[in-house]
């Protein structure tokens, strides 16, 4: 079915689109833009870094071609990720940010209702705008913000768009879209790029599809393609979930601009990956101040002697007669007017900040400040009891496992008894409470629905059908729901989806969990650069909740130590909480707490083993009740 649908669409025209005279235009316009705006940087503001996009300015027609494209086809979000090349460029010419504004950041200008932290580059920082289409449409544009390790910012764009559509109940996914941005050498060389790419077709991650654009500028800082991928195409990687791979050369920017819509209506015909390979070099070193000669010189030779993308295509409409020297001529001149006109309002005087309020939306009722001040989180009894009747009941036609019916059995006794509560025990009731207040939760991490220790088993599998039941969504007929995912063998992916998750998701319990505590390790790029520093560097809070099996019981030195003192090294500013509770009613508080503060942090729970099922770790039913999480 794919490849007829491909074949109806590419074979009949050759891949020749034919657009109109007007379209032709705006695509020359979008490539001019695009030049003049890197052009005026680098006569302004001389020296300064900025990662250009010369020499690749046909990425710009083709986003804009996406961006018309999906809001024609329902798309009311687009979640995008890119790292520094030409992110400038999309920021400006894509998700119209003021130039005035980029202008200031290059003038080391204080904005107004400056924000706390430590901020950071302007080719890191995110924005987000409201896009009008030329057809009408409406769609919100959201560039992530994203640190210098390359491609890390891709599973975190793919979870922020999943939680979108969660908000939208949007099933179908076709109303959030993710689009990721990718460097050459770092799609073919980043192991995120293929965990990513993993998590497409699973049930627990899949957003439908991403647009893939590769920006080949057939380098990767100094080095060329030979010493940096084994395989032909640096697209290859994505033949793993059997992608279709367009190759365009970005000098033919009709062709790029006719392959962006192709691989719209595919993602939303089939809900798949698809990729773009857009052909092209980059004009000036890896940065302004670098000097590309000293290591590709024949290949900065030639590209010094090329003429830029809009000059080919110019050349090009002028000879076909869509274009006369006058009318190229006032389109120069108007924009560069435009661009000096912004220049002058930030030497001129102040203006407002613009773009990305990190409060605001869902985040409006919550406040940006922390504190420590006490939340009670106890819960009537009667709910309680009420929970626990509904999560160690199974329907009639349900055939538990023998030694499930058991635990089912003895959760049960230990109620009715008056016995202690053991961990799992209060996990589930604290996951129950929150759900029946409409607080939904999503859980995932390797093996999470069973737990590793067996503990939990909060997912029950019909021992002669395999069926599986969640007895917490099967509470109350108005509750909030429950999500558990057994996770892809991968912490790095998994994490950084389920940060993304919780940025645009602050009133849902979101929680990852490591098989051990020390496998965090996999996943070190996303604790640094987003979870605990993402509030100074962007001003982006989040409610992730990390569970970490700690403790020393003798099993070698790689199941040990969830390395705790990691993350209080990483404390400063209020960025994070780190705890390590020792009863089942301090986490059955803590879980709580996490949802009923007036501000979210992320929180990492150092989590037991043996002590899960250690009677002096148990905590009686009037804890719960009555009780809060104490410091």
């Amino acid at each position: 079915a794919i490849r007829q649908w491909l074949q109806e669409r590419m074979e009949p025209i050759l891949n020749q689109p034919s657009f109109s005279r007007e379209r032709k235009i705006q695509i020359l316009k979008q490539l001019h833009y695009a030049e003049t705006f890197e052009r005026f940087l680098h006569t302004r503001y001389v020296g300064q870094k900025r990662f250009s996009l010369e020499g690749a300015e046909t990425l710009i027609p083709i986003l804009e071609a996406v961006v018309e494209r999906a809001a024609d086809q329902g798309v009311r979000e687009i979640v995008m990720g890119m790292a520094h090349r030409g992110r400038l460029n999309v920021l400006a010419n894509t998700l119209r940010k003021p130039y005035a504004e980029i202008f200031a950041e290059f003038e080391d200008i204080d904005l107004p209702e400056s924000v706390d932290g430590d901020g950071d580059v302007k080719y890191h920082l995110g924005f987000s705008s409201d896009r009008v289409t030329s057809h009408g449409g409406r769609v919100h544009l959201s560039l992530t913000p994203n640190p210098s390790h390359l491609e890390a910012v891709n599973p975190v764009v793919e979870g922020r768009v999943r939680a979108k559509q969660f908000r939208f109940g949007d099933l179908e996914r076709t109303i959030g879209l993710p689009v990721l941005i990718h460097g050459d050498a770092a799609f073919a060389g980043q192991g995120l790029v293929a965990e990513t790419l993993n998590l497409s077709e699973l049930a627990g991650y899949t957003t439908g599809g991403t647009v893939h654009i590769v920006v080949n500028n057939q380098i990767g800082f100094t080095t060329l393609p030979r010493d940096a991928r084994s395989t032909i195409y640096c697209t290859d990687v994505a033949k793993m979930i059997q992608a279709p791979i367009f190759h365009v050369n970005s000098e033919d920017p009709e062709a790029a601009v006719f392959l962006a819509e192709l691989a719209v209506d595919f993602r939303q015909t089939f809900h798949r990956d698809v990729v773009i390979d857009m052909v092209c070099y980059r004009r000036h070193g890896h940065n302004e101040g670098d000097e590309p000669s000293f290591t590709q010189p024949i290949m900065y030779r030639k590209i010094k002697e090329r003429p830029t993308l809009s000059e080919v295509y110019t050349e090009h409409l002028i000879m076909t007669g869509d274009l006369t020297v006058d009318q190229h001529e006032a389109l120069t001149s108007k924009f560069q007017h435009i661009l000096h006109q912004a220049q002058e309002t930030v030497r001129d005087g102040p203006f407002r900040r613009s773009g990305m309020n990190g409060y605001s939306g869902q985040w409006a009722s919550l406040r940006s400040s922390f504190d420590f001040a006490p939340v009670e989180t106890g819960v009537p009894r009667e709910t309680l009891e009420r929970i626990a009747e509904r999560i160690t009941a199974v329907p009639e036609s349900f055939q538990v496992h023998p030694k499930i019916a058991r635990l089912l059995e003895t959760r049960r006794d230990e109620l009715a008894r008056g016995l202690p509560l053991e961990w799992s025990y209060a996990e589930l009731l604290a996951f129950g409470s929150l759900l029946l207040e409409k607080t939904p939760v999503r859980l995932s991490g390797q093996d999470s629905r069973r737990g590793t220790f067996s503990q939990r088993h909060c997912v029950l599998y019909d021992a002669r059908t395999g069926e599986p039941y969640s007895p917490l969504n099967a509470l109350a007929p108005e509750q909030a729901n429950f999500q558990v995912y057994d996770s892809l063998l991968s912490e790095a992916a998994v994490l950084g989806f389920e940060f993304g998750f919780s940025l645009d998701a602050p009133d849902v319990l979101v929680l990852w969990e490591a098989q051990f505590g020390d496998f965090a390790n996999g996943a070190q790029v996303i604790i640094d650069q987003f979870i605990t520093s993402s509030r100074s560097k962007w001003q982006r809070d989040s409610g992730l909740v990390l569970l970490l099996p700690h403790g020393y019981e003798g099993q070698g030195p790689e199941h040990s130590s969830a390395r705790p003192e990691r993350y209080l090294q990483a404390c400063a500013e209020d960025n994070i909480q780190v705890c390590y509770p020792s009863t089942s009613a301090q986490y059955f508080h803590l879980l709580r707490r996490q949802m009923r503060r007036s501000f979210r942090r992320p929180l990492v729970v150092l989590t037991p083993k043996s002590m899960l099922r250690l009677k002096a770790a148990a905590s009686p039913l009037q804890e719960l009740v009555s009780g809060r999480f104490h410091e």
